[in-house]
């Protein structure tokens, strides 16, 4: 019997804020059960099991991200854009952070292909643009901006910037001002002999 008012979106949401308290990692069916007072098995009417749920958590997590980046990057162009754009990853891992932690997790290609991932790589494309990068430049600049971004962020949540001076707001800056720099002045390709 399936129970009144439980949904597979309003699970999603319940999961998405475990996670914000215990961490993602340890969100379970069983966790999200005791957190509705339920049965394991009467959540699995509307969950496939534990995988499926950090999925739904996921392309939640995915798609608010996105909705911010948007929000953010309406009307900007160049460094604003690329400044708006990381903050809006900074602020979401410090707000939610077991929902940071469910963004990276690594969907099956059909499902990565549906999610609002693919508004992501549009948004940080749209971003490169402004800086007149082409293919195969693009990809590259990509890639380095979500390394920075995510490894900047993580690096942070753990602890590691609080050690030292300056504070971590003031690289932060620094480090956006130096990504600013360089994607103005990409290095063209080494011509091999």
């Amino acid at each position: 019997m399936v129970r009144a008012g439980l949904t597979v979106e309003r699970l999603a949401r319940a999961g998405a804020e475990l996670a914000d308290e215990v961490g993602f990692e340890q969100v379970t069916v069983s966790a999200l059960a005791r957190r509705f007072d339920v049965k394991v098995a009467s959540l699995y009417s509307h969950l496939k099991n534990s995988h499926d749920l950090k999925t739904r958590i996921t392309l939640l997590a995915l798609e608010e991200l996105a909705d911010r980046g948007a929000a953010a990057l309406a009307g900007r162009a160049g460094k604003d854009a690329l400044t708006a754009f990381a903050d809006v990853y900074r602020d979401y891992a410090r707000e939610h952070p077991g929902r940071y932690a469910a963004a990276q997790l690594r969907l099956d290609p059909q499902t990565a292909a549906a999610s609002a991932g693919v508004r992501h790589a549009q948004m940080t494309r749209a971003i490169l643009r402004g800086y007149d990068l082409t293919e195969p430049d693009q990809t590259h600049a990509v890639r380095m901006l979500g390394s920075v971004f995510h490894g900047y962020v993580s690096l942070e949540m753990t602890g590691g910037f609080s050690h030292s001076e300056p504070d971590s707001q003031e690289s932060w800056s620094r480090v956006l001002d130096a990504l600013d720099a360089l994607l103005r002045n990409w290095p063209a390709p080494e011509q091999n002999p």
